[in-house]
């Protein structure tokens, strides 16, 4: 309730920009307090943000803590209201006299944010970089011994925070009813037979307001550090500047992250390395890509169920048993426990024939992570496009993307994009670098070299989504 009142809030003031939306009421967000900036899995996903209880005088070496200058504006008055309606309806038939899902679900929520009068504080970044001349990090200390060992993290200084002034209020109205029915029989060694039957319906009204105090922080920048063995850092102060602990080495020094380069050539290199995920998924059975088809083409209906699926994935593709206790909607509760069911039975049978069972998690992981990031805009786009023939249409052109090739617009393959269809086709590829361009019975594709990341993530959301659609 308040990380997506604190969300919206950055969306909405400082879109693409460096405000950090403060994700729990219990982070202590102030100056110079450190943030752990965690990479993502695949190097395109925005990366996560943890707050600690540390300071950047709890690591420094030497009794003479850095005094931090700071200075205090008026930046806006914030009231904000938003609405939001989702159906669903998702059915499996996974095996004949083996299991059968059936989840619905109906919500409706409304969100009203009234931070009121805001302040902004900005820390003396000349100043600073003056007081850590010659500064030393403890490196003994645990925080940095275990965020050292993870390689994807980073430390990050908070530098500026934006913070109420006065009682504010985030209030939340809730419908929802859903209702879940399942019916499994799995058979186990000497033709064990075990079945169980599920029925329950739910209808839940809710009205939450959250009283917040003076000086509550709701957004943050960062400015990153680069440590080095010795314990020395610097302060990142450039733009697109990455932090991290230098890598001992006696030729180059090599910091911990990733860089990439936009090309068309680059485009599909990335999307040949991922080519072994798309054939995992297309080869599911049918039953199984039908469950996979219905239930994001209605999860994309609603974001937030997007990212609650991309943070349980995350967790299985770390070997961790996901926890949906912290999932407080219980419909979506309900249709994220549905699909782990799909996938537990999925992962049953094909470890007794070829694949690991954590490759179809992996597979599917990629495809909610690019749902994840990409545009709201962007996302309802592309699920009103979520047909077997539109999607098989968008990924030729996907490929034709690739080889910044051309396509003949009477071919068949392209007869699903005509009229409105193909309006939004274009409007979709050039929100996301790439443009569509006719040319008497041809169409030309050119992408963009300054949208890298959202190209390959359209590319990977389109081709995923066409891998398990083919069966419906």
């Amino acid at each position: 309730m308040f990380a997506t009142a604190t969300k919206t809030f950055v969306e909405e003031v400082d879109k693409d920009g460096v405000l950090i939306p403060v994700s729990s009421l219990n982070d202590s967000i102030k100056m110079l307090s450190l943030v752990i900036k965690r990479r993502r899995y695949w190097f395109w996903q925005k990366p996560k943000y943890l707050a600690t209880d540390f300071s950047l005088n709890d690591i420094l070496t030497g009794d003479k803590p850095i005094q931090p200058v700071v200075t205090e504006t008026d930046f806006i008055k914030y009231n904000g209201r938003f609405s939001d309606n989702m159906q669903g309806n998702i059915e499996a038939n996974l095996y004949p006299e083996a299991a059968n899902l059936n989840v619905e679900g109906k919500d409706s929520s409304k969100l009203q944010s009234s931070f009121g009068n805001l302040k902004k504080e900005e820390l003396d970044l000349q100043k600073l970089l003056q007081d850590s001349k010659d500064r030393v990090l403890d490196m003994s200390h645990s925080l940095i011994q275990q965020t050292k060992e993870k390689r994807r993290e980073v430390f990050g200084v908070v530098k500026e925070r934006i913070a109420t002034t006065q009682p504010s209020s985030v209030i939340e109205e809730v419908q929802q009813t859903g209702t879940r029915v399942g019916l499994q029989s799995l058979c186990g060694p000497k033709s064990l037979k075990v079945s169980f039957k599920e029925n329950a319906h739910l209808s839940k009204d809710s009205n939450v307001t959250m009283e917040l105090p003076p000086h509550t922080t709701i957004a943050y920048g960062l400015t990153e550090l680069e440590v080095k063995p010795t314990g020395h850092y610097e302060l990142c102060l450039m733009s697109g500047t990455d932090g991290g602990f230098e890598v001992d080495g006696s030729t180059k020094k090599k910091l911990v992250g990733h860089k990439n380069t936009a090309n068309s050539n680059w485009l599909k290199q990335e999307l040949d390395k991922l080519g072994s995920h798309f054939q995992l998924l297309s080869g599911l059975k049918a039953s199984t890509r039908s469950f996979l088809f219905q239930y994001l083409s209605s999860a994309m209906k609603e974001r937030e169920a997007v990212s609650l699926l991309e943070s349980v994935l995350s967790q299985m593709r770390h070997g961790e048993r996901p926890s949906l206790g912290s999932v407080e909607v219980d419909s979506q509760r309900q249709t994220i426990q549905a699909l782990l069911d799909v996938l537990e039975l999925s992962d049953e049978e094909n470890s007794v024939e070829t694949e690991d069972s954590s490759c179809t998690v992996l597979a599917l992981h990629l495809i909610i992570s690019a749902l994840d990031e990409m545009t709201d805009d962007c996302c309802a786009v592309l699920q009103s496009c979520c047909t077997p023939p539109v999607l098989k249409s968008l990924e030729l052109l996907v490929q034709c993307a690739t080889k910044a090739g051309e396509m003949s617009m009477s071919s068949g393959d392209l007869a699903p994009l005509t009229g409105e269809t193909y309006q939004v086709t274009e409007l979709l590829f050039a929100s996301c670098g790439v443009s569509l361009r006719g040319d008497g019975d041809l169409l030309r594709t050119e992408v963009s070299r300054q949208h890298t990341d959202p190209t390959l993530i359209l590319c990977i959301a389109v081709k995923g989504l066409a891998s398990i659609s083919h069966c419906v």
